[in-house]
């Protein structure tokens, strides 16, 4: 079996598409239809963890939005006189009411229970970065879900033209032998 070595922008290999079934046969046809069948496996193990990529991702992307929005909103009150009233959330359905007097710096969550001090400006470019790291990941995943979709389908008619050549194969054994 020839193999193509082609792939995508990161690394996932193209499908082969067999256009000459015999040129794909190893051993025998069980043999091909096993290593292609192997292939779309992997195909949808990859497909699998890009979902569940995506998933976060989409969860991810709108609390960073809100986020960098809050830091601009306080920097855009720095050189106010007046306090800063916000809610803001304790827990997924309890918010509480906050006075802020006009600041310089924000505490961010960087995760696993850190939470770090920055200047409004270190603030927001981070989070900005963040941001615009994690809407190209998800467009990266995107574009890969795509391919992984096209390569499956791609595998999948292999197959059935594998199958249907070696279904072929064996009428025409069986008929010579008759003869």
């Amino acid at each position: 079996m020839s193999v193509n070595l082609e792939s995508n922008p990161r690394g996932i290999p193209k499908a082969p598409f067999v256009d000459k079934v015999e040129e794909f046969i190893d051993e025998n046809a069980e043999t091909t239809l096993r290593k292609f069948t192997e292939m779309i496996g992997k195909y949808k193990f990859m497909e699998s963890s890009h979902l569940q990529r995506k998933k976060i991702l989409e969860g991810k992307i709108p609390d960073l939005r809100k986020t960098l929005d809050m830091v601009l909103y306080i920097i855009s009150k720095q050189d106010s006189e007046e306090d800063i009233i916000t809610n803001y959330e304790l827990n997924d359905t309890i918010y509480a009411t906050a006075k802020i007097k006009p600041t310089k710096t924000v505490y961010l969550w960087l995760g696993v229970n850190v939470m770090l001090e920055y200047t409004t400006d270190e603030a927001k470019t981070l989070l900005e970065e963040k941001l615009a790291t994690a809407e190209k990941s998800l467009s990266n995943i995107k574009e890969d879900l795509e391919f992984l979709r096209n390569q499956i389908t791609t595998m999948e008619v292999n197959i059935a033209r594998v199958y249907n050549w070696d279904v072929k194969q064996r009428r025409l054994k069986k008929k010579e032998s008759s003869i």
